[in-house]
């Protein structure tokens, strides 16, 4: 959303108000959080198969 300056992940419930810096390639937050996201994923469909 630029005119509130906003980025919204609705995939795993982030929003960050700083679309000028990532629109400026400082996606380190951003990127984060996704990664963060797929090993909490990751883990819970190892915890399921080892049940």
């Amino acid at each position: 959303n630029f005119p509130q300056g906003r980025v919204t992940d609705h995939r795993i419930n982030l929003t960050l108000y700083k679309i000028d810096r990532i629109m400026d390639g400082e996606l380190d937050e951003l990127i984060g959080a996704l990664s963060a996201e797929q090993q909490a994923e990751q883990l819970a469909q190892l915890a399921e198969e080892a049940a």
